[in-house]
């Protein structure tokens, strides 16, 4: 693992290898979705001899923080990476425009349809969701609630295959 010339978990480990270390790191609360792909790791960096990790939560009272700093110190640890420090960035937000291209198929793929851009909040909540169905690709769909089994996602049904699916609200 790594490349030529660098010791795994050494300070010397390129920023790069870590990135894809992190990406194996599921989202606890959807573990088809990488923590990368969810956008909320936002830096990575040596200081010295220890490993800087940003982390920007979904929202300051996620309950999945603490579960997603030991996912993350644990990953680094079973590379090598002794000396970890997990600073906390609340500024800016996370942004559901930070998932990756390949987080929103992972997501679709996976039963959960990804977040529409421009309908947070309140402009969310006057306008018209064409939310597609992720298993049939209807548009023929319909929230049933907007509070769903996580805060971040609302209960939707599709009127075409029938199926209830949850939709990634967009933040």
């Amino acid at each position: 693992m790594g490349e030529p010339g660098f010791r795994q978990g050494s300070a010397n480990s390129p920023v790069d290898q870590i990135w894809s270390w992190l990406a194996e790191v599921p989202d606890p609360e959807i573990p088809v979705i990488s923590l990368v792909d969810l956008g909320i790791i936002r830096g990575v960096a040596w200081n010295g001899e220890t490993l800087e990790v940003t982390v920007t939560p979904t929202y300051s009272g996620c309950p999945a923080t603490s579960v997603i700093n030991f996912e993350i110190d644990r990953k680094l640890r079973q590379h090598g990476i002794e000396k970890i420090a997990l600073k906390r960035q609340l500024s800016p937000a996370w942004t559901t425009a930070w998932i990756s291209t390949e987080g929103r198929e992972k997501l679709s793929a996976y039963g959960i349809a990804p977040p529409i851009e421009g309908t947070a909040a309140c402009v969310g909540a006057l306008k018209v969701l064409k939310v597609v169905c992720p298993r049939c690709g209807s548009q023929n769909t319909e929230r049933v609630s907007q509070f769903g089994s996580t805060p971040c996602k609302a209960s939707w049904r599709c009127a075409e295959c029938l199926e209830p699916f949850d939709y990634f609200k967009s933040i």
